[in-house]
This record gives structure tokens, sequence and C-alpha cells, in this order.
């Protein structure tokens, strides 16, 4: 087979000073942080739907990015596996040993679903055949529940029991697929599954639903050996105003409601967590906090723009945060997909390795400088001593959880007005934060 990306080396580190754009500058694959190679800390994936498929097309104009890899036709089976010969060239000069993928990013949806299915079938042998030799796995994969029409309302908060009936099969072979591919894990992102008014929603029957579809997904997928987690990717809005699973938490309280809390954890996409008014480590911390943060879309948005931008990270004060949260969780289950699209007037191939290598070196540096606060220990010892009044005295018996309201409240009328609590240092815990950074 043909070389696609010509011109394009495999990418290799050559350190911070390298002035090589096509080279690593901070991602050093075999560089041990804290007892564990780069590359195990930050098990990166390629995004089936933004690298292969995505051509920078925008609600006021078409694509910029030629993504036929060489196919005579798009939208054809030639093309499909067109893509699947790019996307693991593209994953083996980058060295990302993961892809994650949709259903219909990987072949051409067909009008009839039975069709779709032997389609689907024949390139995932062909993607099988692919991995052979290779240490490429698949991380996640996932139903495209969202962009048909037939999915306006949604899919398990639809309206209509048909589609209901057509999203369950798109799950039921999304799982097979999976599972066939060796995924360590299955989305469900509910892209529709939302409402635009309450004038005609029922938001109870609407939950109900996608809950029991969850369940199903469930069943089905241990029935046929799925091991792995399924997992919530949280949104607040876009493209529904209102989106059931609005942040971690409010999926979070959804899963344990449904009794859905053991086999799901959280998908945290930074862009997602920013829309809903958060910032990434905080949906991070709330994931951690409830045993249930899983994997990363790795991405950032911008703050002059509404909406979901998916842009290629950049911002290292954000990973380092970040990587904070998932070093202090003790790892993900999942990995680090790029869920990142390169800017439409960055339309070259050179970009598409760019973009991910901007992306990996971001999460490198972020990963470096976590590690180096953690070693450092200062921020980690103020926040024990903030609540160090809990360690005795009255203090004590709140944490032991032996004490009264009445107590409490004859503790406080002998004390008078306690102090004020000590200072947050919120100024001098930044200080802190850019002296690792940049000392």
């Amino acid at each position: 087979m043909s070389e696609i990306f010509k011109g394009i080396p495999e990418i290799k580190y050559e350190g911070a000073k390298s002035t090589n754009s096509l080279a690593f500058k901070y991602y050093d694959a075999d560089k041990v942080v804290l007892g564990k190679k780069m590359s195990e800390h930050l098990p990166f994936a390629m995004a089936w739907w933004h690298n292969l498929c995505a051509e920078g097309s925008d609600m006021f104009g078409r694509g910029t990015a030629d993504k036929a890899f060489g196919a005579d036709e798009k939208g054809t089976m030639a093309h499909a596996k067109a893509k699947v010969d790019a996307g693991f060239e593209f994953m083996k000069k980058l060295g990302i040993k993961y892809f994650c993928f949709h259903d219909v990013d990987i072949v051409p949806e067909a009008d009839d679903i039975k069709e779709t299915n032997k389609r689907l079938d024949e390139i995932t042998d062909y993607i099988l055949e692919k991995m052979k030799g290779t240490d490429v796995k698949c991380l996640w994969g996932t139903a495209n529940m969202f962009s048909n029409p037939r999915f306006m309302n949604g899919a398990g908060s639809t309206n209509s029991a048909d589609v209901y009936a057509f999203a369950a099969a798109q799950v039921k072979k999304a799982l097979e697929l999976t599972v066939k591919l060796g995924g360590k894990g299955y989305v469900f992102w509910g892209g529709r599954e939302g409402y635009e008014t309450l004038m005609n929603t029922d938001m109870a029957f609407e939950q109900e639903n996608i809950a029991y579809l969850m369940k199903m997904a469930v069943e089905y997928g241990r029935s046929i050996g799925f091991t792995g987690d399924f997992y919530i990717e949280p949104k607040p809005k876009e493209p529904m105003k209102h989106q059931y699973d609005f942040d971690a938490a409010t999926a979070i309280g959804f899963l344990k409601a449904h009794g859905l809390d053991k086999d799901f954890k959280m998908n945290i996409e930074a862009n997602h967590a920013t829309l809903a008014g958060h910032t990434f480590e905080h949906d991070l911390r709330v994931s951690a906090i409830n045993g249930m943060l899983g994997s990363i879309d790795a991405n950032q948005g911008d703050f002059l723009l509404g909406w979901d931008t998916d842009e290629f990270p950049y911002d290292v004060y954000t990973a380092t945060k970040a990587m904070y949260e998932v070093l202090k969780a003790g790892g993900l289950t999942g990995g680090f997909n790029f869920d990142a699209k390169n800017r439409r007037p960055s339309y070259t191939v050179e970009d598409m390795f760019k973009g991910y290598i901007l992306g990996m070196d971001t999460f490198a540096l972020g990963l470096i400088k976590a590690a180096a606060i953690i070693e450092d220990g200062r921020l980690d010892k103020f926040i024990e001593d903030k609540y160090s009044s809990y360690k005795s005295g009255i203090g004590k018996k709140i944490i032991d959880r032996t004490t009264s309201l009445a107590e409490l409240a004859s503790y406080a009328e002998e004390m008078g007005a306690p102090d004020l609590p000590g200072s947050g240092n919120q100024e001098g815990l930044e200080a802190i934060f850019n002296q690792i950074l940049f000392g």
C-alpha cells in the first residue's frame, strides 16, 4: 500500500528547544513521571470523526480540507477503507495507540439499517486486519444518534417508539463492534437527549426512557462479553437548548437515581465542562470523588465564542490542573481522546499532524508540571492544614459522626463567637503554581 501522508516522517521527541514543527517538544513516551512512563499516564486516542471525516465546514461555508485520502469518490466503501488506511498510518507516525469511533464515522449510512450493518461488518473486518501486528487498540465505540433527522427529538428521549427502536438497534450493533475491536469502553453522548421547551415535553417520561435504553445496553453488552466501562459524556447545551446530561454532577445523579452507577463512569470533555459554566478540573474532581472518573475528551473551547469549538488543547494552565486531578485520582480507566479539530484555515495534511503534536505536548507538559506540584507538596500541605480543626476536639467528633445537633449547639453557646477561619491564601497558592510552571 502506498504512503498517504507523503513527506510526513514518524514524529519523534526532540525536546523543548527544538524548532522542528513536526517533532514533540514535551511528549517523550518513555520518560518516567511518578514511577510510570509518560505513555502509560497518557494513553492518547485518535477521534475518527474529526481527524478522518471533518473537512472544516461550518454553518457559513463548505469544507476546506481534503479528506478523500486517495479515494475516487467520497461516501463509498472504498472511501471508508481509505480512511482506515489513513488513520492507521497517522497513528503509527504519531505513536498513538488508540482510536475512538461512531458507527457512521467508519461507513456511509445506508437507507436500510441491515445494509448499514453489513457495511459495518465489512469495515471492522478491515480494521481488524490493520490492527494485526500493531499495538493499536480501540479505546471506545459509540453510536451516532444525533446527526440523522430521525433523531430531532433525541434517541432515548424521542417521542417516537419507532425511532427509539431504531436507536436501540444502533446501540446493539455499536456494542457488538466495540467488543469485536476490543474496545475498553462504550460512550453515550446524549447529543439530542434534551428539550427546547417544556411546553411540549414530558421530562420524567423522557428520562425514564433514556435510563431504560442504557439498562438494556448494559444487559446486552455484558451478555456478549463486554467487560469495560460504559460512559456518559456530559454536555449542557448544543444542539439541544437543555440537555439532560448537563454536567458531571447532573449525570452522576441521573445514574444513581436509576441504578446505573455500578456500570457507568464519566467521559469528561473540557469544552463541555466550560459550556456548563465549570472549569475542566471541576468536572474531573466531581467525577473522581464519586468514583466515576473514567475517560477524557481532550480539547478546549474559546471563551470569546459561546459554542463547542473543539479546539486542540494548548492551555498549559488548564492541562496542568487537569493532570493534577487525574494523578490524584490514580489515573483513568479510559484514555485521552482528542475530540478536537483543526481550525477551518488549517486545512493541510501537515496541520492534521501539528494539531495532534500540539495536544500531546500540552498534556505532556501538564503531566510534568502536575507531578512537580505533587512532589513539591505545598498545595497538599495547605489543604491538610486548612481542615486541621477537625483533627481533635469537637472537630474530630464531627468527623467521627459521634456528635449531635444538641451537643454542637451547647458547644457554640459556651464558645461565644468563633474566630474567622484561617486565610484561604488563594493568591499565595496561585503564586506557587506559577513558580512551579515557570520557575
